[in-house]
Order: C-alpha cells, then structure tokens, then sequence
C-alpha cells in the first residue's frame, strides 16, 4: 500500500527532489507555463504540457488553493536555432506562405485554444501574446544594460553569462565543453557560447515584417526575453512555479532564470519548476521542421474522441516518458468509453451518498494526486470505485464526480461513443421537436415528449451543445 501524503509534494527541478508544497502567499498559486509558437499547427505531442499543467492547476484547486495560471504565446522572436543563430520561425513561415505573419499566428493560436477546450483544459487566466508586451520586453533589457549585464555586438544586444555565476546551475551544466562551439553558432562576436540575445538586428537588406523601434535601434526581442517579461507584469517579480517541457531546461529556462534574476536581483525567482517528459510518436518524435505532423483532428478522423486522449495521457506520469501508438490510443479509447459508460449509468442514480463511506476511497485518491501528480494511481482508484461492490451507485457516482474535477474527463456529460453515433430517425426528430417545443416554451409538450421517450428506455440529456439521446 502506498505511504499516507498529508501534503501536496511536487518534483522541483530547481532542486532534484520532491518536496512539500508551500505557496509564496497564503492561499494562492501564481503560476506560468511557456506557451506555443505559433507559426504551424500544434500537434498532439505539443498538447502534453498544456494537459500537464491544467492537471495541476486542478490539484492545487482541490488542494483549496487559489490559482492565477498564465500561458504566453510566442508569436515572435523565437529563432530556427537555439543558440542564437537562423531566422525567427514566424518570419519564415510568412516567407514560404506568402501570408502576414499575424494572420498566421492568430490561425494557429485558435487552433491551440480550440484542442485544449477539446482535450478538457480550462482556460487560463491570462493568455499573453508576446508581441502585445514588446514594451515590457525592452524595458527588461534596458534595465539588464543599466546593471551591467548585456553587450552589443553587430547581430544585437546580448546577456552576458560571465557576469552570473549562478548560470549553470539549475541544468547542471558543464560551459567548460560549451566553450567547444557547441551552441555558438554563427554568431560573429559572442563573448561565450552560452550568452543568449535579449534584442537582434533585422540582417543588412532583409526585410521583416515584425520588428519594432527600440534604444538600439530597429529590430525584435530575443526567444527567452519575452517569458521573463511577460511572467513579471502578470505575476510579480517572484511566483510559485514555473511550467514546461524538459527539453527547455537546458536552454530556454535557464536563461529566463539569468535575466529574471540580475534584473530583479531576486533567487530564486521561481520557487518550483515542473516539467512534463516528451511524447514518444511511434518509436520517434513529431518535428514541424519535417511536416510529420499528427494533429488532434487526425485523432477525430479515426472516430477517437479528444477527451481520450487527455485519458491516454493520465494512464502515465507526466515525468515519464510516453509513447504514442495506435494501439495505445484506441486501448486509451476503450478504456474511457467504458469509463464513460459506467459514470453514465450512475448519474442519475437515487438516494443520497453516505459520506463515512466515501472516506477511504477519497483519502486514496487524493493521496496519488499528492504525490507529484501520480495520475495513474489516481486513475486506478477511480476504476475501484465503478467496481465497488461496498458502494450504491449514488455513492459511486459521489466519489466519480469529485474525482473528474481533477481528473478533467467531462463524466457528468460525456456519452459512450456507440451512443454518441447512434442515430435513429424517428428518435432524432422525436428530440428535435422537444427541443422547438422548449424554444416556444411550451414546456408541457416538451415534459410530454420526454416523457414518451422515457416509456421506450430512451434518457434525453441537455447540455451547452443541444440535447442529446442514449438508451438505458
């Protein structure tokens, strides 16, 4: 049996262990997780941080904590190359589209908000776009430059790492072997292949679409700029934790930590840091450079439903691993439907839950979610409850409905998939007149209607989607 967890305990990657969970301020979350760029469509694997950090946001409001969760969008400065080097990813999509690169992020920015209202993530409260903060991105670099840390050279304004001796310690890294060449690049003038640009110069006779007046001139922030900007207008100079995916720890994240820290002359800025595992896509991993690209409506068009996919993603924990193959996506999709199936048939059971009933299962469930998210231990107690024998079905529906709070899996609404593909034409139009019927309020015909259907074994629920049928 798993040890008892009186506190919520999360994975701090600032430290390399798990440690209790303590807020900045009493009762409530501020909490930032690095967003999409969006200069192509997101794919499944670019939904895992998304699933991965609304999952905690619903632990800590379990929890009782207050959360101001805020995701940025980068629709700007994010280079083909990480050290500094290529061309801004939005910049070349508008090249070979011939489109404005606005539109093309505005395309691909819906797309993002549309799969993560579909796979069951709640909205954040504030979504930033990055070129909505350019001020606040170069009055960061100005006060870095005010405080001595930044050089210009002809490709930008630049941090220098040797004035923050405190770099390489979040990602452990060894800038002896850096000093090599491996992330310089061709960056002509770079003191040390780790120092990271805050502003770059568009290159002589290049014209860009997006680039913006600034104390150096023209030209655009750098990638890693606009996430310490943004996160300190929206959530103070210090906040509670910070999201992503591994692979920004060695690059992305320790360089908003650098900035963020000299410019406030705070540590640490961010008290926990979390981060989810990739996605592994059938034996490999997606890349938009490539355009082998598996996006959430290819999930659709193989008769998978969105919200499967967020229960695909729960059957592992978010520092493990994952693999995607078609044959774990339809097990995932087995599993929910059958999932679905049960709570359908329970929520509208009679009577009222016993709460000393509930206690032990309830204790169970939130003790997996207490250690560091362990949604699959979590899962399995939700799969002891649908098969309780000790339960009545009021109960059981008690306990499934606090759990889907956390779990985000829309049982209270959600049908079977053979029910939600049943159609049968006199049934349908049977529906369709109650509902003109409840548009005229005549709500008598309606209750009639209802009821005849009710005779046949024939349940008609109402949802924010129109009224919807399934037989008993």
């Amino acid at each position: 049996m798993a040890a008892r967890v009186d506190r919520l305990v999360l994975y701090n990657t600032r430290t390399r262990h798990k440690q209790a969970f303590e807020a900045l301020e009493p009762g409530h979350v501020r909490m930032y997780s690095c967003g999409p760029t969006v200069y192509s469509a997101q794919h499944i694997g670019n939904l895992r941080p998304y699933l991965f950090a609304d999952l905690l946001r619903r632990v800590l409001e379990a929890e009782g904590y207050r959360v101001t969760h805020v995701i940025n969008v980068t629709d700007v400065g994010h280079l083909t190359d990480d050290a500094d080097a290529g061309e801004d990813k939005m910049e070349v999509a508008a090249r070979r589209s011939g489109r404005r690169a606005e539109e093309i992020a505005e395309q691909y920015t819906r797309q993002w908000m549309e799969d993560c209202r579909r796979v069951g993530c709640l909205e954040p409260h504030v979504t930033c776009r990055a070129t909505d903060h350019i001020a606040e991105q170069v009055a960061l670099a100005r006060r870095l430059e005010e405080r001595g840390y930044t050089y210009r050279i002809e490709d930008g304004v630049y941090f220098d790492t040797s004035k923050f001796p405190r770099y390489a310690e979040f990602a452990r890294l060894d800038l002896s072997s850096q000093a090599a060449g491996v992330r310089i690049g061709d960056v002509p003038g770079k003191r040390h292949p780790a120092d990271f640009a805050l502003w770059k110069f568009p290159s002589p006779g290049v014209r860009r679409q997006q680039e913006w007046d600034s104390p150096w001139g023209r030209g655009f922030p750098g990638w890693h700029l606009e996430c310490s900007a943004m996160s300190s207008e929206h959530l103070g100079k210090t906040f509670d934790i910070h999201t992503g995916g591994v692979d920004h720890i060695a690059v992305h994240h320790t360089n908003e930590i650098a900035q963020s820290e000299c410019a406030w002359d705070v540590h640490p800025w961010v008290n926990v840091w979390m981060h989810e595992e990739f996605l592994d896509f059938r034996g490999g991993k997606m890349s938009k450079s490539k355009g082998d690209l598996y996006v959430l409506e290819d999930l659709v068009e193989q008769g998978i439903e969105p919200l499967a996919y967020r229960y695909f993603f729960l059957q592992a924990h978010y520092r493990q691993q994952q693999t995607f193959t078609d044959a774990a996506i339809e097990a995932a999709a087995t599993g929910y439907d059958r999932l679905v199936g049960q709570a359908a048939e329970l929520r509208e059971a009679p009577g009222d839950p016993e709460a000393s009933r509930l206690a032990s299962f309830r204790e169970r469930f939130r003790a997996a979610m207490r250690d560091d998210l362990n949604a699959p231990r979590a899962l399995a107690v939700a799969w002891d409850v649908v098969r309780s024998r000790e339960l009545v079905p009021a109960e059981r529906w008690a306990l499934l409905a606090e759990f889907d709070a956390v779990l985000g899996l829309d049982l209270a609404r959600a049908l079977p998939r053979k029910q939600v593909r049943e159609s049968d034409p006199r049934i349908d139009a049977m529906v369709a007149r109650r509902e003109e019927a409840r548009r005229q309020r005549d709500f008598a015909e309606a209750d009639r209607i209802r009821d005849a259907l009710a005779a046949e074994g024939v349940a008609v629920e109402d949802s924010e989607d129109g009224p919807r049928w399934r037989r008993r």
